[in-house]
């Protein structure tokens, strides 16, 4: 909390843009007006580790959400109830982990310059994140732990109308394929690609959208639009043919996604190691594909596990139903023999 109340003032500046890399002082394109940066570095596996730059909002974003998350833990050990570690490791580590290397890391650096390395940075935002936001169940800990008025005003939030509209599935299920469409095949990404502050505003779409699909599907957390397990599987599996879709459709089209802007800048000095612009719109859809039909399966294994969970829950509690009619019965007849 420390951290982001200090950092807090920055938040003003990151609008003005960052370099791929770390390199500063922008200049212009004179044809587009759209900012590059000189002497960039080519792009590799080390610059994801290299290639970090200080990005105030996901930072205090970060440090804010993980900090609550552990306050909300150590307030339920303190008086004596347990939080299984599992869904710590997916908020903490996974979920707001993956936030912060997607908006911070190599990936942030150059999101603006490789198409593949935006889309891997899509994916990540709009299913890792997303899922592993709700694995980790910040509103059932936030419901154990926080004081009653707060609490209560997070139970009226949950049951509003608002709500249950922005968590009915079929509308979150129409938000999540069609969201990408409108994306890639509007002006919407060129726009991204001039404004910074349109670019960090697709970021927060990208999760915003990812969890209203991803929470009500997981079902962990008491949100509305929980539906059963049969129901949840065809959800996921209605995504897939569309990710698929879309990845093969950038894949095969000519025309450059943000065609202006990828073509000035190879025209830059410094940006000559970038590869052939239509190849790497082929490998950003291939990405694409890949990784949904990849988070896809990841995601059918949690909710299988689940669903097995589940039965075997309901089978307990079937048992000990049964065993205490049994008993009632037993007793009863013990009595008219006596």
């Amino acid at each position: 909390m420390v951290v982001a109340v200090a950092t807090w003032p920055l938040c003003l500046g990151s609008f003005s843009g960052s370099a791929p890399g770390g390199v500063s002082d922008p200049t212009q394109f004179p044809a587009t007006g759209r900012a590059y940066y000189p002497k960039v570095s080519p792009f590799g596996a080390e610059r994801l580790l290299t290639g970090w730059e200080l990005a105030p909002v996901p930072l205090v974003a970060t440090v804010w959400a993980a900090g609550l998350y552990l306050l909300g833990v150590r307030a339920l050990h303190r008086r004596g109830d347990s939080w299984p570690v599992g869904r710590t490791v997916m908020f903490v580590g996974v979920g707001m982990g993956a936030f912060f290397v997607a908006t911070s890391s190599g990936l942030a650096a150059y999101d603006t310059t490789l198409l593949s390395v935006h889309m891997v940075q899509h994916m990540v935002l709009s299913m890792l994140v997303p899922l592993a936001l709700a694995l980790g169940a910040p509103v059932t800990l936030a419901l154990r732990t926080l004081p009653a008025r707060p609490r209560r005003w997070l139970l009226t939030v949950l049951h509003s109308r608002v709500a249950t509209v922005l968590s009915f599935p079929p509308l979150t299920l129409l938000l999540y394929v069609v969201s990408p469409w409108a994306l890639y095949f509007s002006g919407w990404y060129d726009a991204t690609l001039s404004h910074v502050w349109l670019h960090e505003l697709m970021h927060v779409h990208l999760v915003v959208v990812g969890s209203l699909f991803f929470w009500p599907i997981v079902g962990i957390d008491p949100v509305p639009g929980r539906v059963g397990y049969p129901v949840r599987m065809l959800l996921v599996v209605l995504t897939l043919p569309f990710h698929a879709f879309l990845g093969v459709t950038i894949m095969g089209q000519d025309t450059l996604l943000g065609g202006e802007h990828y073509l000035a800048l190879r025209d830059q000095p410094g940006y000559g190691w970038l590869p052939d612009a239509i190849s790497d719109q082929h490998l950003a859809g291939g990405l694409l594909w890949s990784s949904g039909d990849l988070v896809g399966l990841l995601l059918f294994g949690v909710l299988f596990t689940q669903w097995v969970r589940s039965s075997f829950k309901e089978a307990a509690r079937e048992d000990r139903r049964l065993d205490l009619l049994e008993a009632r019965a037993r007793a009863e007849a013990a009595r008219s023999d006596g």
